[in-house]
C-alpha cells in the first residue's frame, strides 16, 4: 500500500489580514491562504480530507505518521517559498508579481494565428516589438504547432522558422523563451540568444534533451502532457486529475534535478488543454494553488484555448479575449507567476489593475476585517 499526503490551499485572500487570523503567502506571489486541506491518498484513492487553518497546520503536520510527515513538511515549506528572479541575459524577471509572456508563433498551422507571422518577417518583428512595448516580460518563440492533430515538424525546418526571430529579439535585448521539444532546436536557439527552454513534453520527447538542458544552464519550463512522442494530446486516464498531474509534474521535476538541472531553474506548467476534457481543465484550474506545494514557479498558458470556446457558445479562437483575460485573472488569484498569452496589451493592463488592488502602498488593508 502506498500513501501520500497533499496540502491544498482552499481559502485564498488578497492580503495577509483575514477574519481567520494569519495567512500564508503562496509561492512568494501576491496571494495569501488562510485555510488548507490535508488530503491523504492510498493506492490512488483519496481516503481522508482534513481542514485546518494556517496557524493550526504546523501542529497538524507534527501529528502525522512518519511515512507522511517528512514529505508534508517539504510541501509546507514549498508553499511558502519565495522564488528567486529569473536572469535572462541583461534582463531580470522578478517573480513576486505576475509576469506576462507573449506568444510569437512562427508556424503555418497554430490554432490561433497560424501563418500570420511565419510568412512576413517584418510583421513578426513588429508584433514582437509591440508586445515588448506593451509590457511583455518574455517573448516565447515557437516553430511547431502543438494543437491537436498538428503534424510533426523536421527539426531543420523548425530551426529555420525560429532562428531569425530569436536573433532579432536578442538584438532588441528581449528576454526570450524557446518553445520546442527538440534538442537541436534548443541548442541552436540558445546559441542565437534565447534564454529559456519551454518544452511541452517536459524534456521527454528526446532522451538527449535532459542532458542538453542541464549543460546549458538555462531555465526550463516543464509542461504536463499525458501523451508521448508526437501525440501529446492522448487522453489522460487519471483517477484524480488534479493529484495525478501533481504527481506527474513532481516526477518530471525530480527527473530534471537528477539529470543536473538546478531546482532554481525549473518552472512548471500544468498543461491546460493537453489531453484533458473541459471538466478536467476546470477542476485543474480551480486547484492551481495546490501546485505551489511542488516548490517551483508556475506558468499558466490558457490564452484563447478550446475550453474558452466550449464555455462561450463555441467562439472561434480570435474571439476569446474576454475568456482569456478572465482566466488570467483567475490564475493570478491562484498565485501564478507567469502568464503565457496572445493578447499582451489587454493582459498587461489586467495585471497592473489586479496588482494595484493588492499593493499595500495603494490599498489600506487596515480597513479590512482582521
Amino acid at each position: 500500500m502506498t500513501r501520500k499526503l497533499y496540502i491544498r490551499p482552499i481559502a485564498l485572500a488578497d492580503s495577509p489580514q483575514t477574519e481567520e487570523g494569519d495567512a500564508v503567502r503562496l509561492g512568494g506571489a501576491m496571494v495569501w491562504a488562510s485555510r488548507f486541506a490535508l488530503i491523504v491518498r492510498e493506492d490512488g484513492r483519496v481516503v481522508s480530507r482534513t481542514r485546518v487553518s494556517a496557524s493550526q497546520l504546523p501542529s497538524a503536520l507534527g501529528a502525522l505518521p512518519a511515512d507522511l510527515g517528512a514529505a508534508a513538511e517539504t510541501q509546507w515549506a514549498n508553499l511558502r517559498k519565495v522564488h528567486p528572479a529569473i536572469q535572462c541575459g541583461a534582463r531580470t524577471i522578478r517573480l513576486e508579481q505576475p509576469q506576462v509572456m507573449g506568444i510569437l508563433n512562427m508556424t503555418p498551422d497554430s490554432f490561433s494565428d497560424g501563418g500570420q507571422f511565419l510568412d512576413d518577417a517584418g510583421e513578426a518583428s513588429a508584433h514582437a516589438s509591440a508586445m515588448l512595448e506593451a509590457g511583455a516580460a518574455i517573448i516565447d518563440v515557437g516553430g511547431e504547432s502543438t494543437r491537436p492533430g498538428a503534424g510533426a515538424v523536421w527539426e531543420g525546418d523548425e530551426i529555420k522558422r525560429v532562428l531569425p526571430m530569436v536573433e532579432k529579439l536578442a538584438a532588441m535585448g528581449a528576454a526570450i523563451s524557446l518553445d520546442t521539444r527538440r534538442p537541436a532546436v534548443m541548442e541552436a536557439g540558445l546559441a542565437a540568444g534565447a534564454h529559456i527552454i519551454n518544452d511541452v513534453s517536459a524534456l521527454r520527447y528526446d532522451p538527449r534533451s535532459l542532458g542538453l538542458a542541464a549543460d546549458s544552464g538555462a531555465p526550463v519550463v516543464l509542461m504536463h502532457a499525458p501523451g508521448k512522442a508526437d501525440d501529446l494530446h492522448s487522453a489522460a486516464t487519471y483517477d484524480d486529475v488534479v493529484l495525478g498531474i501533481f504527481d506527474w509534474l513532481e516526477a518530471r521535476r525530480d527527473a530534471a534535478i537528477a539529470a543536473g538541472i538546478a531546482a532554481t531553474r525549473i518552472i512548471l506548467d500544468p498543461g491546460f488543454g493537453f489531453g484533458l476534457t473541459l471538466a478536467q481543465n476546470l477542476a485543474l484550474f480551480n486547484a492551481l494553488p495546490l501546485f505551489h506545494a511542488l516548490g517551483q514557479p508556475l506558468l499558466v498558458g490558457v490564452s484563447r484555448k478550446r475550453m474558452i470556446g466550449a464555455l462561450s457558445n463555441e467562439a472561434p479562437a480570435h474571439q476569446r479575449l474576454g475568456g482569456s483575460v478572465a482566466l488570467a485573472l483567475k490564475a493570478m488569484e491562484a498565485g501564478a507567476h507567469i502568464l503565457r498569452v496572445h493578447d499582451v496589451p489587454e493582459t498587461v493592463q489586467a495585471v497592473r489593475v489586479w496588482r494595484g488592488l493588492r499593493d499595500a502602498a495603494l490599498t489600506d488593508f487596515s480597513q479590512l476585517p482582521g
